[in-house]
């Protein structure tokens, strides 16, 4: 999601910042590309820096390759209302905002919504997408569990009359409908011969709102006088999770739903001299996207000045059991989740990766202390609940250094305004400010792979970084297009301190030098994009992006095939194309790799957009209908893995 644009940058960035010629010229020079990059007039044609062999060292010839791990034939760049995909492929859409869940779920009515129809109902922008299978029914057809963040909603295309008048046109009747369609969905599906359908009425199914779904706090911060509230005096519980973005699913199969711009839905103003100041400042905290606060306390920090601190956690939730409580796990950190990835370790010990979608803000892990037990459920419900959290540095040798954040060492004490661990996790941006983590350009996405001990950052952009402000893992100012960093952890252990980093590619048109991008050559004109934001690692091993703000490029946000290894390392590949005003979330493949799961959220938006004059009316095209954010399904036409 691309509200971040709102969003300040780090204060603090300018302390102990290098320049250009400390990082970037030293890092290039280091590995022998300065000189061919100046004589080329730029790194377009080269490909060098993102096209690398298994040993670090940079491929100095285009590769003389045509083979490729992505068998499709790829689509064309565009934009229009509709969304495209390769020929002999199905793109099927699952389930539309809106749609029934339950056996006594109203129809659809966009024209007379309630927040007791949409706690019925699938709700607005669809993000994360996670899969949980389930045993084939009777009849031997595959079901699964589809789990789904709604991040935020899209007011004036979502709400009839909302535009007239703005903000003051909101009704207390119409904020509580925007929260009801906040959270986040269990939906059970089953394969037909018609494609995935949702089992309306399965005991699975469940809505989760960021009003009227009690959670528990967990961790370190839980009971923390920070944490309590009026609603809350003892800052253990909380009702409801906002702004999920990307998330993940456990190796014990929960489902980790991520906090992400919950500034967002605050009003109001903190009295003089309170002690939440710095804390709300650095989180941009009240930013005032939604009008909650002026018809509910609980969202005006001046009269509930602790409710943003019970927010920007990881939730994690069981999606086989809809009567769970949801756990707000402190111990992973609060600031703007954008994702929560899990990988197991070596040791059994889990890491789960995540990044802060901010300009100038950080990439994180959290290892566990305890270890996985595939054939003991009861030892890891609570994993999440114990274990240290780190920070990334990106020096400019390519080494990253995973600093933890611990209460008492280093400048984490009493005398840097820290009293105690759960100060360090509700503070965690400012405890990373102080440890001197790399600020990056937007950290999205951070997905491990556990068969090949490599994590693929997305860092979707940052026009707001200057020269002054570049430094070996963020190589431009005013970037636009963002890139994509390869982290190899040491021999596989991922919770290792130091570990390896690599740019894989440097986004953005390549036939244009002053903006610097860096596809292998083997990238076509249709393959090339802006704004990497969500990824997925496939049941094969290849890495797929997904973007949010290639429309910038002149062309929709979709997903592209990336290749990752050998003579074609850098080279991607056009795949699926969203409606104008969309971006892409998701992406998540079966099992089997024969289905890949999307997320189209915000279609029809755009400057001027609302509920009367949308951009386009996907899916259903009905004049009387505006767009609805939907799950896409897509498949190879007669079956078998998609693009093998």
């Amino acid at each position: 999601m691309d509200q971040s644009e709102n969003q300040t940058s780090n204060p603090r960035i300018a302390e102990g910042a290098k320049t250009i010629s400390d990082l970037v010229e030293a890092r290039l020079s280091r590995r022998g590309l300065l000189g061919g990059l100046v004589a080329s007039g730029g790194l377009v044609m080269t490909g060098c820096v993102a096209v690398e062999d298994t040993e670090g060292a940079p491929l100095t010839e285009a590769p003389s390759s045509d083979e490729t791990l992505f068998k499709f034939d790829e689509i064309a760049r565009g934009l229009d209302q509709t969304h495209h995909v390769p020929d002999g492929y199905r793109a099927d859409v699952v389930l539309r905002w809106g749609d029934p869940l339950f056996s006594d779920s109203p129809d659809f009515d966009a024209n007379d919504q309630s927040e007791a129809k949409q706690l019925q109902q699938f709700g607005y922008n669809n993000d994360f997408l996670g899969f949980v299978p389930l045993p084939a029914d009777e009849t031997g057809a595959a079901r699964g569990l589809l789990c789904v963040n709604h991040e935020y909603v899209s007011t004036l295309l979502m709400q009839p009359g909302a535009a007239d008048d703005y903000p003051t046109s909101m009704t207390p009747d119409m904020c509580l409908t925007e929260m009801a369609a906040h959270g986040g969905s269990v939906v059970e599906l089953k394969l037909t011969e018609a494609g995935w359908a949702p089992v309306v009425g399965s005991p699975y199914n469940r809505r989760i709102t960021a009003h009227a779904t009690p959670m528990t706090l967990t961790g370190p911060a839980a009971g923390s006088d920070r944490l309590k509230t009026t609603e809350d005096p003892e800052g253990l519980t909380v009702a409801g999770t906002m702004n999920n973005c990307a998330g993940g699913v456990t190796p014990w199969g929960t489902w980790l739903m991520a906090e992400e711009n919950f500034n967002g839905n605050f009003l109001g103003t903190l009295e003089e001299g309170h002690r939440e100041t710095e804390n709300h400042e650095r989180y941009s905290v009240p930013s005032g996207w939604y009008q909650w606060g002026r018809h509910f306390d609980r969202y005006n920090v001046g009269k509930e000045p602790n409710e943003p601190n019970r927010f920007g956690w990881v939730v994690e939730v069981d999606p086989k059991d809809p009567n769970s409580t949801p756990k707000k796990r402190t111990a992973l950190g609060r600031f703007k989740h954008e994702g929560a990835e899990s990988v197991v370790a070596p040791d059994g010990r889990v890491v789960v990766y995540m990044g802060d979608d901010q300009r100038f803000d950080y990439v994180y892990k959290f290892v566990s202390a305890g270890r996985f037990d595939a054939d003991n459920p009861d030892a890891n419900p609570d994993l999440l609940d114990e274990g240290t959290l780190y920070v990334a540095r990106f020096d400019e040798d390519g080494w990253v250094e995973w600093m933890p954040l611990v209460f008492g060492e280093g400048l984490l004490t009493p005398e840097n305004g820290f009293t105690s661990q759960a100060d360090v996790l509700i503070e965690t941006r400012l405890a990373a400010d102080l440890l001197r983590a790399t600020p990056m350009d937007r950290p999205e996405d951070v997905e491990p792979d556990a068969r090949t001990g490599k994590v693929w950052v997305m860092l979707t952009n940052n026009n707001r970084r200057t020269e002054d402000e570049i430094d070996a893992a963020n190589p431009r100012a005013d970037n636009k297009f963002g890139h994509i960093i390869e982290i190899s952890e040491p021999d596989g252990d991922f919770t290792a301190t130091q570990s390896r980093w690599e740019i894989l590619v440097r986004c953005g048109d390549p036939n244009v030098a002053e903006i610097g991008a860096t596809w292998n050559p083997l990238t076509s004109d249709e393959g090339w994009y802006g704004s990497p934001d969500n990824c997925a690692i496939d049941p094969s091993g290849r890495l797929w992006v997904a973007t949010d703000g290639n429309d910038d490029t002149g062309a929709a946000d979709g997903i592209w095939a990336m290749e990752t290894t050998g003579e074609r390392r850098g080279t991607s590949k056009a795949f699926f194309r969203a409606p104008i005003g969309a971006e892409v979330c998701g992406p998540r493949f079966t099992p089997d790799g024969e289905t890949l799961f999307v997320a189209v959220q915000h279609p029809g938006d755009g400057d001027g957009a609302t509920f009367a004059t949308p951009t386009t009316r996907w899916p259903d095209f009905n004049d009387a209908v505006p767009p609805r954010p939907s799950v896409v399904a897509i498949r190879k036409k007669g079956g078998g893995p998609i693009a093998s």
